[in-house]
């Protein structure tokens, strides 16, 4: 198999792979990794916060045996997560490149991937475990495609950089074989070397019994899947690997000398849990105080002139009754009648819980009244609702910064993948473009819409633009999210529709192309 064809065969089914011969334990046992294995155990840990999966509540009941039930929680971890992807990037987000054919290819391979929807998705659950990655390959049908990977599929290479040239990726599998289930992983290492400015690729195939362990090395044939995978393949003339890594803000303090980012969750395990607790303790308040009424046993049985005779009428109760308790027979000759219903604290358990998310929202850097509870925040205007999102604001800055990154990171891999002629059917690569001496310009736009006045920065911006402080081309893209190139164009047709502007007050004629409005640079 030539070098052509195995670089075709490996990006052509874009899938995850491992090699044979070692026996590894955990994926950290490789020495190619120098990343600790708390950072592997920590990220699995978050996954099941972020999938409000927690063990069973044991207790001891009024016999004193002891029993255990589900706890009630809120998954204020998926809440939080949710609302953060949702503020930082969602379908509003418009991405340009300079250079028409370059941004053309590029909003196909976008929209073909649906790319605004699977960010956000994917950027939530990066939120609660500290990262994601996004690696373009080429499908059957010469197809730029995008696999996502997860915090627990992406593992570093280097622990002593927080940008990370190298890394592996794994992608687990089951089969049955002779009745039993085996598991596979598959491990796809890249190495990128920037001084020779290529990227080696190594796949490898481990099997195992045990769903804990990575297992023994196989041979790539064991599975079908992977049996066109080239052991190792070559990419030359990149500026960059070919994976872009999503990096939480902030410094990992759980281990300093980590590339990987931090989650929501690592510093806010007592809160969450403390939440929980107050949710799981007032739900079984409701559960448990419904009405009760003690009542004498001799109440529940008819008098024996009575037994056997269901036209005389004796006491009786709706089959479905459970709020009368029959406690024996009282001992003094009177009836017994009590009403053993206590009052739900509802009060102080909405105090206590309102109190814990306050706190999480502080810890996790949102405004108050994002996830707790606000009453006057229904009635407030849109400037004050602005104004209590300021945290919330700062937050998101400090991620976009990341996403613009990664997203940057991802555009530049998809260019330098659909350059090699070698890796498609066709051997025409859709483009051609030095990326070594010819840098891309990209260009993102998120809307501020929650954050800003809209309005009021349209009309501030209008009057500035208007007396020629502001040139025409930043006003669109500032207020319309335009590119630069997609606002030149509107200026340019403006320009040409100038003439038809003679009546019109020579500010509004500026703004429409004309001479007296400001500069279009």
């Amino acid at each position: 198999m030539t070098i052509r064809d195995k670089l075709h065969d490996f990006f052509t089914k874009g899938k995850l792979s491992m090699g044979f011969g070692k026996t590894l334990a955990n994926i950290t046992d490789d020495p190619r990794i120098n990343l600790p294995p708390s950072e592997i155990a920590r990220i699995r840990d978050d996954l099941n916060y972020y999938s409000n999966k927690f063990g069973d509540i044991k207790f001891f009941n009024t016999k004193n045996e002891q029993r255990s039930r589900k706890q009630s929680t809120l998954s204020i971890t998926h809440q939080a997560a949710r609302k953060l992807a949702s503020v930082i990037f969602n379908e509003q987000v418009t991405i340009s490149v300079d250079g028409e054919d370059i941004d053309k290819f590029i909003d196909g391979v976008m929209r073909d991937n649906l790319f605004n929807l699977k960010y956000e998705e994917y950027l939530e659950t990066a939120i609660a475990t500290g990262g994601f990655a996004i690696r373009p390959y080429i499908d059957d049908n010469d197809k730029v495609k995008l696999a996502w990977i997860r915090a627990d599929q992406f593992v570093p290479l280097q622990s002593n950089t927080n940008d990370i040239q190298s890394a592996v990726i794994v992608n687990k599998t089951t089969a049955t074989e002779n009745g039993r289930t085996v598991y596979y992983s598959l491990l796809e290492f890249h190495e990128f070397d920037g001084g020779l400015n290529q990227e080696t690729v190594t796949n490898e195939l481990y099997r195992s019994e045990n769903v804990n362990e990575v297992g023994q090395q196989v041979n790539l044939t064991a599975l079908d899947a992977y049996a066109n995978l080239p052991e190792q393949a070559v990419i030359a003339d990149v500026i960059r690997p070919s994976f872009a890594y999503f990096k939480t803000p902030g410094k990992n303090n759980q281990s300093i000398e980590s590339p990987l980012g931090i989650g929501i969750v690592e510093n806010n395990k007592h809160v969450i849990e403390a939440i929980n607790t107050t949710q799981d303790q007032f739900y079984r308040e409701v559960k448990l105080g419904k009405k009760r009424i003690a009542i004498d046993g001799t109440l529940m049985k008819p008098s024996t002139q009575h037994a056997g005779d269901d036209n005389r009428g004796y006491p009786m109760f709706d089959p479905d009754d459970d709020v009368f308790m029959q406690t024996g027979e009282s001992k003094d000759g009177k009836p017994l009648l009590q009403d053993l219903t206590n009052d739900i604290r509802v009060g102080q358990y909405s105090d206590a819980l309102q109190l814990f998310i306050r706190e999480f929202e502080n810890n996790i850097g949102l405004s108050q009244g994002t996830l707790s509870t606000d009453a006057t925040k229904s009635t407030k205007t849109a400037t004050e609702v602005v104004s209590d999102n300021s945290e919330t604001y700062r937050t998101r800055s400090s991620y976009i910064t990341q996403v613009e990154k990664q997203i940057k990171e991802l555009i530049i891999s998809i260019v330098q993948l659909a350059t090699k002629s070698e890796l498609f059917d066709s051997a025409q690569a859709p483009l051609s473009v030095d990326l070594i001496n010819e840098p891309l310009e990209i260009n993102l736009h998120f809307d501020d819409g929650v954050f800003v006045d809209k309005d009021k920065q349209l009309e501030e911006d209008l009057k500035v633009a208007s007396v020629g402080l502001m040139p025409k081309k930043q006003f669109l893209m500032r207020n319309y999210g335009l590119s630069e190139e997609d606002a030149q164009a509107w200026l340019d047709e403006l320009q040409a529709e100038a003439p038809e502007t003679d009546n019109m007050p020579d500010t509004q004629a500026g703004m429409l192309g004309g001479s007296d409005g400001g500069s279009d640079e």
